[in-house]
C-alpha cells in the first residue's frame, strides 16, 4: 500500500559546487536523482510517507544510479522501469547556482527513456492500493507519455485515487510550447488538485500566443496576473483545488467551496538554490493531504518545505525530514495567512 505514487520524468541531477560562479567556470559537480515527480516521490518519503514513482530508465549506468538512490530513499523502485526504445537512454539536468535569481538549468533530453511509458505499463499499478497520484505537466509533452497520463488520470479517478497535477511548465520539452496549454486544458477535467505557479497556471488556462519557438517563461503582466486570478475561479474545474504559487510571497488556495481564493503567506529565508522548491512544496502539500488536514494548513506546511530548500544547495538531496520542517514551523510562528 502507498501513500502516494508519482509518475513521470527522471534524471541525473548534476549541481555545480561552486556557488556564485559562471556555469563554464564550474569546477565539479555534486550528483543527485532528479525530475520534478521523481523528486516528489524523495520529498514525501522523506516525510514519512510511502512513496513510489512509475518512470523509466535506460539500459545504462545513470539508470542504476537512479536505482540504488532511490532505494536509498526508501522510494519503491517497483514500478521503474528499463526501456531500450531507440536506444534512449537515462535524462540527465545540469545546473549552476548564483544566488539569488540565476540558476541556469541545462537538460540533456534528446531520447530520454521516460517519454515511452505507455498504457500498458499503467495497467501494471494497482490503484486501489495508492491514496494520491501525482502527474506532471512536462509528461504531456513527448512520446508514449501523454496516453499514459492519460490512462493512468482515468484508472486513478476511477479507483477513488486523489489525483495531484504539478503543470511543471519545460517549454524547452515541447515541439510547440504552445501545445502545452492544449494538452493540459484537455487534461484538467481528470484533476483533483492543481498546483503551478502564476506563468504556469497562466499557459495552462489561456491560449498562448507566444511564437512557436520561445523556450523562456517571461513573468507575467499585471494585466496578465489580474486575468489569471479572476480565471482560476471561473475555469478550473468544478471541485477542484488550484495552488497558485507566489515565490516569496506565498501561495493562494482556490478550494472547491468558494471562489474566493486564501492567501497564505510564505516565510521569509535567504535564497540559496531555488531549483527544487516548488517539488518541495508539491511533497509538503501531498503530506497535508494525506493528514487530512484543510488546505490552509496543508499549503502552509507546504509552503515551510519550500523554504526549506530554497535555503539550501541542491534539490532531491535538499528535501527536508518530518522533524525539520516541524521544527521550521515552531520558529515561525508569528507567520500569518
Amino acid at each position: 500500500m502507498f501513500d502516494v505514487i508519482s509518475m513521470g520524468r527522471v534524471s541525473m541531477d548534476l549541481f555545480a559546487e561552486q556557488i556564485g560562479r559562471p556555469f563554464e567556470q564550474v569546477e565539479s559537480f555534486a550528483t543527485s536523482v532528479g525530475g520534478s515527480p521523481t523528486n516528489i516521490a524523495i520529498g514525501t518519503s522523506r516525510l514519512g510517507l510511502r512513496a513510489a514513482v512509475m518512470t523509466a530508465v535506460g539500459a545504462d549506468k545513470v539508470g542504476e544510479f537512479v536505482r540504488a538512490n532511490l532505494r536509498k530513499e526508501n522510494v519503491s523502485t517497483r514500478y521503474v522501469l528499463q526501456k531500450t526504445t531507440g536506444n534512449c537512454r537515462t535524462g540527465l539536468a545540469a545546473v549552476s547556482v548564483a544566488p539569488p535569481d540565476s540558476f541556469p538549468l541545462t537538460f540533456y533530453r534528446e531520447n530520454p527513456a521516460d517519454i515511452y511509458i505507455d498504457i500498458s505499463d499503467v495497467q501494471t499499478i494497482d490503484f486501489t492500493k495508492t491514496r494520491v497520484l501525482l502527474l506532471s505537466g512536462s509528461a504531456l509533452a513527448r512520446g508514449d507519455g501523454r496516453d499514459a497520463t492519460f490512462a493512468a488520470a482515468e484508472r486513478a479517478r476511477a479507483a477513488n485515487v486523489t489525483v495531484f497535477l504539478d503543470l511543471d511548465l519545460r517549454p524547452d520539452q515541447w515541439h510547440d510550447p504552445r501545445a502545452y496549454g492544449v494538452n493540459v486544458r484537455a487534461l484538467l477535467p481528470l484533476i483533483d488538485v492543481i498546483i503551478g505557479t502564476e506563468e504556469e497556471s497562466y499557459a495552462a488556462l489561456f491560449e498562448n500566443t507566444s511564437p512557436a519557438s520561445s523556450s523562456v517563461i517571461e513573468p507575467l503582466t499585471d494585466r496578465q496576473k489580474n486575468t489569471l486570478m479572476t480565471g482560476i475561479a471561473s475555469l478550473k474545474p468544478a471541485k477542484s483545488v488550484w495552488l497558485l504559487k507566489q515565490g516569496a510571497s506565498g501561495v493562494r488556495v482556490y478550494a472547491d467551496t468558494t471562489d474566493d481564493a486564501v492567501h497564505v503567506a510564505g516565510f521569509p529565508v535567504e535564497i540559496v538554490n531555488t531549483v527544487g522548491a516548488g517539488d518541495a512544496f508539491a511533497s509538503g502539500l501531498i503530506y497535508g493531504f494525506v493528514q487530512r488536514w484543510s488546505w490552509v494548513d496543508a499549503a502552509r506546511f507546504a509552503n515551510a518545505c519550500g523554504a526549506l530548500v530554497v535555503n539550501r544547495h541542491g534539490c532531491s538531496s535538499a528535501m527536508p525530514t518530518l522533524n525539520e520542517v516541524t521544527a521550521f514551523i515552531q520558529t515561525h510562528k508569528h507567520m500569518r495567512s
